[in-house]
């Protein structure tokens, strides 16, 4: 089993629309990225690397790369995903907490896990969204932004393991 911790926070914008979790959010902003800026994709997709050890978002997608620009992060969250299963692993399950003030994601849960366990090849029931408060402090109190965290859970490739990860063929 091996588990990865993703995070990503971004600020709101104007002009743009407020994509979370791979659904279209009503809100009078949206968050400010090179992509559609999908903070909780993101945040899921580092954590399924980084379980899988294959680095970042950063990394895979650079956000300097012209062809990233204004992309679908749940198609970004698909693309490392088929690394992550290219690498033998196998997806369990993803946790994921929203802080945000404004709007209330109560009623779009559902279709943001629905959204993630798509891309994930997964049932719904292998991804957990909550969304949470700041209770009006800092950054994300004042109505500036939102910040995710996302835990993902991989089953290892099978096979004899040695130390620092390396596998016996």
């Amino acid at each position: 089993m091996r588990v990865g911790i993703g995070y990503d926070s971004h600020p709101f914008a104007a002009g743009r629309k407020l994509i979370l979790g791979g659904v279209e959010i009503p809100h009078s902003k949206g968050l400010a990225g090179h992509s559609d800026a999908d903070a909780v994709a993101h945040a899921v997709t580092d954590a399924i690397l980084g379980a899988a050890g294959l680095g970042d978002i950063g990394r895979m997608f650079p956000s300097d790369e012209p062809r990233w620009k204004d992309a679908s992060s749940i198609s970004l969250l698909s693309q490392a995903f088929l690394r992550v299963v290219e690498a033998g692993f196998r997806f369990i399950h993803a946790d994921v907490t929203i802080i945000v003030e404004q709007p209330k994601l109560a009623a779009h849960l559902d279709a943001m896990e629905a959204k993630l366990a798509e891309a994930l090849l997964a049932g719904p029931a292998h991804v957990s969204v909550k969304a949470k408060t700041n209770e009006g402090m800092g950054w994300i109190g004042r109505g500036e932004g939102i910040a995710v965290m996302a835990v993902a859970t991989l089953d290892e490739p099978s096979g004899p393991r040695l130390s620092g990860g390396l596998s016996v063929s």
